[in-house]
């Protein structure tokens, strides 16, 4: 009974990690990489560009990074917060 205790929280644990967002104005380049289309590149250039030019007031001011356009604005949206 004790394992199935453990193992019932372990895997409410890792479902509520699956379905946490990236906060795009507080993450790293290596967690922006966990959203779809977003690779090392892309990643440092939204890094770079909040630096440069401070918070994202909204989801949508991504569209601004080069390399990220309506394709993966579409995909990255849902997954994204601030």
């Amino acid at each position: 009974m004790k394992k199935l205790a453990v193992s019932l929280l372990l895997v409410l644990f890792l479902a509520t990690f699956a379905f946490a967002k990236v906060n795009i104005n507080k993450a790293t380049a290596e967690e922006l990489q966990s959203l779809p289309g977003i690779g090392p590149v892309k990643a440092e250039a939204i890094v770079k560009h909040r630096q440069k030019n401070g918070k994202f007031k909204k989801v949508e001011d991504l569209a601004g990074i080069t390399g990220i356009g309506p394709k993966v604005m579409k995909k990255i949206k849902p997954e994204c917060d601030l």
